[in-house]
Formats: C-alpha cells, sequence, structure tokens
C-alpha cells in the first residue's frame, strides 16, 4: 500500500460548518493513523462567493480545533500550488488534453439556448438533460458560432455502459452512464467546473484516498470517466453519511448547526467538539462516548464508519462540554473565562491581579456547573457586578417575608464586625444567628442568597460571599433593606 494521502478541500464561500469540521477531522484522523499526509487545498474557483476573509476564517478554524496539515497554505509543500485561483494554466492544459484526445468537445451553446431545451423537454415529458447538439458541430457550424463572437465551454463526452464506484463506506455504486449529461469541464471563461478541477487536483496532488460527505457520491462516476479518460490511478473513496437534526430533516441553523467559531465564542472546548465531531457517522464501540485525541488516531478506522445518516444532537454536544470542562486545568478555564468576561464588560480588558483572583475563585467555585465557558458569564455575574437581574420570583418567594427586614439588619452588623471574613466566619454568623432566632438555617439563607446574587440557586452560599467580600455583601444586603422599605411604603 503506497503511503496515506488525503485532503480537506473546502470552498471559501463562508465558515467552517459542522459537516465540514467533521470531513476535515476524518481525513485528519484516518491520515494520522496511517502515518500519512494530509493536504489542504482551497478551492476558490467561484470567484463571486470566494473571500479572503472566509478563507481565513476556515484556517482559524482547523487551528482552533487543534488540527494541522502536512501540505497547503501555510505550510506550502512540492504539489502547489494549494489555491484552485492558482493553478488554472493547469486545468486549461488537462482540459486541451481531453479536446485532443476526443474525450471532450466545445459546446457553444448559450444560457438561453440551455434553459429553452430544458423547458422544451419537460413539456414533452423528458429529463431536462443537456441533449448533445454541439457533440457534432459541422466546421461551418463552429465557423459560423465563432463570427457571432461565441465563446465556447468544453463538455466532457461521457462513453456509454456503466461506471462502478468502489466505495469503502458503502460497497459498490452503479452508475448507468445513460443518465448523466455530457458535463461542462471548462466555463467559457476559462475558470474549471468543480467536477474537472478536483480530478485535476487530487490526481497531481498523489492523493490515494478521497473521504468526503455523501452528497459527493453522484460526482463520484464523472469523475471517475475523467481519470480514466486522463490514465490517472484512481484513489480510493469513502463517502461518510450526511449529518441531520434530531427531527430527522437535513442539518441547518434551527438544529444549532452553526459555525466552528462560533461554537468556540459560546464557549465550546475544542476537545469536546472534536470528541462529539467523530461521533456523527463513527463508532468504535457500543459503550465508548469519550475519546483523548491519542485513543482516536489509534481507533479510527474506516469500516467503522456507518452508512446510516448521523444525527445532530446539542444537547449531548452540551453534556461532552461540560464532561470536558470538568476534567480541564483550572488555570486554562481561567483565561477562557477572562475572555467571556471582558467581552460582557465584567473584568477589564487588562484584569488587575485582584480581578484574576477572584475570576481564578469563581472558575473553582462554578466549574462543576457550567456546560460552556459562556456560562460563566450567565452563571457568575452577579461576582463582578452589583448592576445584576434580579429574578422577580425569588424576590416574591424569600425577601417578602416579614422576618426579612430584620434578619438583614441584624447580619449586615454582625457581618461587618467579621474578621477575617471567610466561609467559615461567615457561617458562623449566619447559623449562629438562625439558632439564636429560633429559625431554620434554610429560613435565612434563601433570602440572603437573593439579596447577594438575585437569584434563588447558587453554589454554596458562605463560598459566594467569601468570594464576593464583606464590603459588597454588606452593601447588597443594604440595597436590598432600601427595596424592602420602597415596597412597604
Amino acid at each position: 500500500m503506497s503511503k496515506v494521502r488525503v485532503r480537506f478541500a473546502p470552498s471559501p464561500t463562508g465558515y467552517l460548518h459542522i459537516g465540514g469540521a467533521r470531513t476535515m477531522l476524518f481525513n485528519w484522523l484516518f491520515a494520522r493513523h496511517h502515518g500519512g499526509s494530509l493536504i489542504l487545498r482551497i478551492e476558490d474557483t467561484d470567484v463571486e462567493r470566494s473571500t479572503d476573509a472566509s478563507t481565513d476564517a476556515i484556517i482559524e478554524s482547523i487551528k482552533w480545533l487543534g488540527l494541522d496539515w502536512d501540505e497547503g497554505p501555510i505550510v506550502g509543500g512540492e504539489y502547489g500550488p494549494y489555491f484552485q485561483s492558482e493553478r488554472l494554466d493547469i486545468y486549461r492544459e488537462y482540459a486541451e488534453r481531453l479536446l485532443k484526445s476526443g474525450h471532450a468537445y466545445r459546446c457553444y451553446c448559450t444560457p438561453e439556448e440551455l434553459s429553452e431545451a430544458r423547458e422544451a423537454a419537460m413539456k414533452a415529458g423528458k429529463p431536462p438533460g443537456y441533449t448533445g447538439r454541439c457533440r457534432q458541430l459541422s466546421l461551418e457550424m463552429i465557423r459560423a458560432y465563432e463570427a457571432q463572437g461565441r465563446k465556447p465551454a468544453l463538455r466532457f463526452k461521457v462513453p456509454e455502459g456503466e461506471t462502478v464506484v468502489n466505495d469503502i463506506v458503502r460497497g459498490d455504486v452503479v452508475f448507468q452512464n445513460e443518465h448523466i449529461d455530457d458535463f461542462v469541464i471548462l466555463k467559457s471563461d476559462g475558470y474549471p467546473t468543480y467536477n474537472f478541477a478536483v480530478v485535476i487536483d487530487d490526481a497531481l496532488m498523489k492523493i490515494t484516498d478521497v473521504i468526503r460527505a455523501d452528497e459527493h457520491l453522484p460526482n463520484t462516476p464523472k469523475q471517475i470517466m475523467m481519470y480514466k479518460a486522463l490514465g490517472f490511478e484512481l484513489p480510493r473513496f469513502a463517502h461518510v453519511s450526511m449529518i441531520l437534526g434530531k427531527d430527522k430533516t437535513k442539518l441547518s441553523k434551527r438544529h444549532g448547526a452553526t459555525s466552528v467559531t462560533q461554537y468556540r465564542d459560546d464557549g465550546y472546548l475544542p476537545e469536546a467538539l472534536i470528541n462529539y465531531l467523530v461521533l456523527l457517522g463513527w463508532a468504535y464501540d457500543a459503550e465508548q462516548q469519550i475519546f483523548s485525541r491519542e485513543e482516536l488516531i489509534q481507533k479510527f478506522t474506516l469500516d467503522k464508519v456507518s452508512k446510516n445518516p448521523a444525527i445532530f444532537d446539542p444537547d449531548k454536544l452540551l453534556w461532552m462540554n461540560g464532561h470536558y470542562i470538568r476534567e480541564q486545568d483550572n488555570e486554562v478555564l481561567v483565561d477562557l473565562a477572562i475572555d467571556h468576561l471582558r467581552k460582557a464588560g465584567l473584568v477589564s480588558e487588562e484584569p488587575s491581579n485582584e480581578e484574576l483572583s477572584k475570576v481564578r475563585a469563581v472558575v473553582s467555585i462554578l466549574k462543576e456547573r457550567i456546560r460552556t465557558m459562556g456560562d460563566i458569564v450567565s452563571q457568575g455575574d452577579f461576582f463582578f457586578t452589583d448592576e445584576f437581574a434580579v429574578d422577580d420570583e425569588a424576590i416574591s418567594k424569600f425577601l417578602t417575608r416579614d422576618y426579612v427586614p430584620e434578619t438583614f439588619e441584624a447580619l449586615k452588623a454582625r457581618l461587618e464586625a467579621a474578621s477575617p471574613f471567610n466561609r467559615q466566619a461567615v457561617e458562623e454568623v449566619i447559623r449562629g444567628y438562625a439558632k439564636e432566632v429560633g429559625r431554620k438555617a434554610g429560613e435565612v439563607i434563601h433570602p440572603l442568597r437573593v439579596a447577594l446574587t438575585g437569584r434563588s440557586v447558587s453554589p454554596g452560599i458562605f463560598e459566594v460571599m467569601e468570594i464576593l467580600g464583606k464590603d459588597a455583601c454588606c452593601r447588597r444586603i443594604d440595597s436590598a433593606l432600601k427595596k424592602l422599605a420602597r415596597l412597604d411604603a
């Protein structure tokens, strides 16, 4: 077996989404498992839609996922250029070869003529494909078209018979050539079509295995025809199943299918996203769900890729992300938390040592509760500002009790006198006061939690108070007393 060479070839017309990220991952794992090479190729021949910004975003997403490539943009390689827009002369050369060998021909049909032919075919109850009208043009007709200034496209002449795709995932898939129209390989503007460019690139870059989404399976017989016409050796093909939402429809934004950068910005960890992506269509066994990167490289094989569509479950991804947060080193989480807190305006652009200490404490106390790093804001904003949202239901349930004002007055005085102000000290104060006035500890703690955090659920109140510090605790109790006085007025 020759050295494995695979490729990931995104079109830079937008961000890297879940499907593309999974394709990149499967190729990366396959290459690393076999000690082969992964080539990154940018298919940017769609001039109107391709942008440098999209290219940058795709590369940024791949790097964030922790994946790398052996040849391609940035790293170079002996089979470049790795941008299709820089390979136009190469495509024209091979198009000319197909033309001279009789496997291709010039097509002078205008878009209007093609449209009229399609409409006529549909009215007649026939398939709306290309009629082949330019297959056998006379020299006289060619000269007439040239005189009109028509610029021809090049079409591949589809042979008779059938084409068999030997697919690693799906087995042999047979296509009848009569159902495939003579297709354009080089447009009249000189740009190649996808099916043509990909064959030339994969052949010249010595790709041994093409691993891609099964939406490309109908393209494969066309590509095989061109491989054979040009005398290129066929790669092995593996078409992996499509990804569906939980409702079994094609994955879209309503299913939570956003870009990789959006998951990053929402506070997902790359390790969690990698682990989840690999399970979309691949399973090592019926039990194991959590894999280290080293385990995935060791265990990933195409024979365990399913033919059935994968179901994207955002809840499972969220669970998995929570698992990876709990397993992650706290200092790594602190850096991520600061990014989210900074964007929310809760810490300084350049956090002080005091702010950093508080973030470390908050990460430690919330680590077991959050499922994304973005939750550090929604669940922990009250640690950093007095301007936090207050749950009206919590106020109604806990702060309207008749004993609360008296309780708050007493606690404020005792907390102001507490020294040192730590979890042990505040627990002594609160439990001591409750016992002194004959109340259950919860009857004191619940209203206090609402006053300090704005909510009825939080981490342990004594730990919360230690992080907040004496001044903030007393200030918030005083603020709650003033609110209660206004309610009674």
